[in-house]
């Protein structure tokens, strides 16, 4: 029998000794599992030793899982082929000639290139080194060209096929599929609003984001010739989301589709080698282990904290504070936010949405200032991209979001810190705004979910 505790501090003693070890350095798998074990046998009893493999057999076996190697190996092999820049390379040409095209033409990228890669670090390094170079180059706002790159980049969160949607499913027992779906009009309403604040920002004042000169534009016929190169990898984008939405593959089987087309895309393209399919697969597998070695890890972790009655600590807690359903939502948002500038984002998910995800459905959500509200049969398609979204703002937070480093990681010595994390202001504000609209008008999620499944 293990010592007595009450839950207050055993919440303090988890919690504070996650942040002091993580402050530390250590990797977060081995400190969540660590503690998880360690809190595990100083207060728990001989029965919950059983927690260990009955907590880490389920991801193990877990059907959809698979999805994640599989989405990771194609992005993969599509960038190894340097798909990447040649797309990049085509919209900047064909928009150019506008002003603050050339951020716009980032973001654009980036959204496609969201569809592709299904996580941040890829498409923020990737296009730090290919677009901010260009941007600079051309005389556009520092600022501006950093920020562009920073929203841009993290759009890889909410757009499918995006991996932080496939374990948000498996952790909170909601359908892959549901979550592709719910997330792409969101994803395409925050890129659309980052593509216009460039350009307006760039008319206002044209010294932000200066025009392509006339004898460096190319013409309608040359567009099109250059659109050629892209039409493969575009198709496959196409292909890969479009069995997911139709219903005619699940994701896990959309991923396998995806990787055989990349690597034809790549073949196509003459990029296709061993070392090609090497580094890729390496990529692979130190991207998907690390994932799973967290999850692992976290599972423990969360898991002795529910059976101790964190669930129920967590929940009265947050209705003590006397908010109703969308303040104790506004709290939950703060604390991601928070927990963004700490962790990543598979630690955060499987900390934080074992807990948050069960209280999101006992509350009823009845709608804001008169607007329909989210029906007890939606609320966890609604809550996990209301999450995604969350999530993409917490990447772009100062001091800690991590996308400001993957792009300070590849930027040229004159674009510092301090300027990279003014860069993200403006774009933290409209992210915020866009994550007020899909709070306020739960329809921006649900509807496209319910158009397709009916």
């Amino acid at each position: 029998m293990g010592l007595e505790i009450g839950i207050g501090w055993l919440t303090f003693f988890m919690f504070g000794s996650l942040v002091i070890l993580l402050l530390m350095g250590l990797p977060l798998a081995f400190v969540t599992g660590g503690l998880g074990v360690v809190a595990l046998f100083l207060f728990g009893d001989i029965h919950m030793v059983n927690m260990l493999p009955s907590r880490i057999f389920p991801f193990m076996t877990d059907y959809q899982l698979s999805a994640i190697p599989l989405f990771i190996f194609m992005a993969s092999v599509l960038a190894s082929a340097g798909l990447i820049e040649k797309l990049f390379d085509v919209v900047y040409q064909i928009l150019g000639g506008l002003k603050g095209g050339l951020a716009v033409a980032t973001i654009i990228a980036s959204t496609i290139l969201a569809a592709m890669v299904g996580v941040i670090g890829a498409a923020e390094v990737t296009m730090g080194i290919i677009a901010l170079p260009a941007m600079l180059k051309r005389g556009y706002n520092k600022e501006m060209a950093c920020g562009s790159i920073l929203a841009g980049g993290t759009l890889g969160i909410l757009i499918p096929p995006s991996i932080l949607a496939i374990i948000f499913a498996v952790v909170a027992q909601q359908s892959v599929g549901e979550l592709f779906i719910g997330a792409f009009l969101p994803g395409l309403l925050l890129s659309g609003m980052f593509a216009i604040y460039c350009m307006a920002r760039s008319y206002i004042n044209p010294t932000f984001g200066p025009a392509l000169p006339k004898e460096d534009r190319i013409g309608f016929i040359e567009k099109l010739i250059l659109l050629k190169g892209i039409i493969a990898p575009m198709l496959l984008v196409v292909l890969v989301l479009g069995v997911i939405f139709t219903g005619i593959a699940t994701p896990v089987e959309a991923a396998g589709i995806g990787t055989f087309g990349a690597l034809c895309v790549a073949a196509l393209s003459r990029r296709l080698s061993w070392t090609t399919i090497h580094n890729a697969a390496m990529t692979t597998l130190k991207a998907s282990t690390m994932v799973l070695w967290i999850m692992f890890g976290a599972s423990i972790f969360v898991g002795f904290y529910i059976v101790n009655g964190g669930q129920e600590f967590v929940t009265a807690s947050l209705l003590g504070t006397g908010f109703g359903p969308y303040g104790i939502l506004l709290i939950m948002m703060g604390l991601l936010i928070v927990l963004g500038m700490f962790l990543d984002w598979v630690g955060i998910l499987l900390l934080a949405v074992p807990i948050f995800a069960p209280i999101m459905r006992s509350l009823p959500w009845d709608g804001l200032m008169g607007l329909p509200g989210v029906a007890p049969d939606d609320v966890n398609l609604w809550f996990g991209v209301v999450y995604m979204v969350n999530m993409q703002m917490s990447f772009l937070s100062p001091p800690f979001g991590y996308a400001l480093f993957y792009l300070k990681s590849v930027a040229p010595p004159e674009i510092t810190i301090g300027l990279i994390f003014r860069a993200a202001v403006p774009f933290l504000i409209i992210q915020a705004i866009g994550l007020a609209l899909v709070v306020i008008f739960p329809e921006i999620i649900l509807w496209l979910p319910r158009l397709v499944y009916g």
